[in-house]
């Protein structure tokens, strides 16, 4: 298969309007079919409606866990936007377990590229926040980021984290240092959630409150 023909392929199963389990189903035949889609590399940032079905299928088609992640890793570069990186988490999960996956954050999070650092948190959502004790191995990687982007994904763990281990991580955001960027955030998308219990929701708003206060001292 070469760009062309996937092109007339891809406009005849899908045409103009499409969901997104109407785009795994394709992708999944071409999974079953063994399609070489590598030809893609080089436009999914120019025509990123096919972004989704480079990574999933040469994802799919990769054997060990350890490929899976040099595969990602090769191409960074290829991830630009928020949805790249979390749509990965659907590719890798099932062969995902936290010992592999804290050294290889460790060095995400300090990566030069944005996108690659928001990898480094997104990928232990949403199975891996679950493990028990995992608030405790993980709290370590977070710090302070000036990219909008990371520390969207560093609320967003800390909000995982806390439906599984509200204790551990109240503590956590209580003594930490990070910017009212991120604390904040994590807060409010804690009170937003369902799985969280109304009286940890209300000694959160508490500690947004005192987080807040002592962000303005700051300024």
């Amino acid at each position: 298969m070469d760009l062309l023909e996937f092109e007339k392929r891809f406009s005849a199963v899908l045409g103009d309007k499409y969901k997104t389990a109407d785009l795994d189903r394709f992708n999944r035949c071409l999974i079953k079919e063994k399609a070489d889609v590598s030809f893609l590399r080089s436009i999914i940032l120019e025509k990123q409606i096919y972004h989704r079905t480079f990574f999933q299928v040469s994802l799919a088609e990769l054997t060990t866990i350890e490929e899976k992640f040099e595969f990602i890793e090769l191409h960074f570069d290829k991830l630009q936007d928020w949805w790249h990186v979390d749509q990965l988490s659907q590719f890798v999960d099932k062969k995902l377990c936290l010992d592999f996956a804290l050294p290889k954050a460790v060095s995400y999070v300090k990566h030069p590229l944005p996108f690659a650092r928001r990898w480094g948190y997104v990928l232990f959502m949403p199975s891996l926040v679950k493990l028990p004790d995992a608030a405790t191995q993980i709290f370590p990687l977070f710090h302070n980021d000036d990219e909008y982007y990371v520390q969207m994904a560093e609320a967003w763990l800390l909000s995982y984290l806390a439906v599984y281990e509200p204790e551990k991580t109240f503590s956590f955001l209580e003594e930490c240092d990070l910017s009212y960027n991120i604390t904040g955030k994590a807060i409010q998308k804690i009170c937003d959630s369902f799985r969280i219990e109304k009286q940890w929701k209300e000694k959160f708003k508490t500690l947004r409150n005192l987080k807040f206060r002592a962000s303005q001292k700051q300024k």
